[in-house]
């Protein structure tokens, strides 16, 4: 395992270079002193997205959504649940496709709620449909990359 990650701060976007046993530590972003894992998905335009997946060593899951989607609507509690627990193993991020059909475009994003988990910025594994916490959990870890 390396000795240090890089973790793109969800509030402000600065990267911290964290040695690995700090991450479980609820640590705090060197620019903003926010916490670098609040426990709840980060909202995520195409740069925050991108920035994320280039320079965050974490791996990330992410939920394309729409806010007029009712199994979209009724999945988020679940979903911010299950980033709570797997937090910081993984990064929760929230894309609307209504602010940012391009990048829904780009990852052929056909129905809502899909599910992306990216490893090394590169999808490994999708799904569609709402799921609860539970299914979330364990749709993530049983695509965990080998360490």
């Amino acid at each position: 395992m390396a000795e240090f990650i890089h973790v793109v701060c969800p509030s402000c976007g600065a990267v911290n270079r964290l040695p690995t046993a700090r991450a479980a530590q609820k640590p705090n972003c060197g620019t903003c002193h926010k916490p670098l894992f609040p426990g709840k998905p980060a909202a995520a335009d195409a740069g925050s997205f991108d920035r994320h997946l280039s320079r965050g060593d974490i791996p990330v899951v992410a939920d394309f959504w729409a806010p007029w989607c009712g199994p979209c609507l009724a999945m988020a509690p679940a979903y911010e649940r299950a980033a709570a627990e797997l937090e910081p193993r993984y990064r929760f991020l929230k894309v609307s496709t209504e602010e940012e059909p391009a990048l829904a475009a780009r990852y052929n994003i056909r129905s809502i709620p899909t599910m992306i988990l990216f490893v090394g910025g590169r999808p490994v594994a999708q799904t569609a449909g709402a799921m609860d916490m539970r299914g979330i959990v364990s749709w993530v870890e049983s695509r965990r990359p080998a360490t």
